[in-house]
């Protein structure tokens, strides 16, 4: 086990024994409504309608999921839209993807994490649960090795804010180049890894069946 999956696994550990239960948390029925919020890698830019993660796992859940993944969005853009959504929909979970593309505006990672954390409370606020899906952060050696990683802020984010993350998921499959379309997005083949990497998580934390 290398240092970031060893990292995350003691991370998971610590939100569930917080919680004192296996998971810690309300499992989600199916039927129940769920939000993906986040951008182009939620709203499945690289592949084709229905291939993109949420659909995918709406398929494996039951659960009615709304993609609500904006190309382009970023966490700054993302914490002014997030309560409309909250109050049209009511979820029960939220799962966030988002920060890429202020990484790829050079915006500075402590501006990221202070958005991302204003949706976090957001949601929070509203009374739903969520489950925050690390992004890989750009990084030259990441570039050139062709072994991307997860910006650290997530990880902080969910130890500060005391919510799961899916860890390791979306840069693993960027660093598969069979699994990708581009060096940002992932393919249907890719798609379907995170789908299950993320069902794999829900499951641990007693999200899902």
């Amino acid at each position: 086990m290398d240092r970031r999956r060893f990292l995350a696994s003691m991370l998971l550990t610590t939100l569930l024994a917080a919680c004192g239960k296996r998971g810690g948390f309300a499992a989600v029925p199916r039927g129940a409504l769920v939000l993906a919020f986040g951008d182009s890698v939620t709203y499945g830019t690289g592949a084709a309608q229905g291939e993109d993660w949420p659909s995918l796992l709406a398929g494996e859940t039951g659960w009615e999921i709304v993609n609500a993944g904006v190309p382009g969005d970023t966490a700054q853009a993302g914490k002014a839209r997030i309560q409309e959504l909250l109050d049209e929909h009511r979820p029960a979970l939220v799962i966030v993807e988002i920060g890429g593309n202020d990484f790829i505006r050079r915006r500075s990672r402590a501006e990221v994490a202070e958005d991302v954390r204003s949706i976090i409370r957001a949601v929070k606020q509203a009374g739903a649960q969520l489950v925050l899906v690390a992004v890989p952060e750009l990084s030259l050696l990441g570039a050139v090795a062709g072994k991307p990683s997860d910006a650290p802020l997530y990880a902080e984010l969910a130890r500060a804010e005391g919510v799961p993350l899916v860890a390791d998921v979306f840069s693993g499959v960027l660093g598969q180049p069979a699994l990708r379309a581009d060096r940002i997005h992932p393919n249907a083949a890719g798609y379907r890894r995170m789908a299950s990497g993320i069902l794999e998580a829900l499951r641990e934390l007693g999200l899902a069946q």
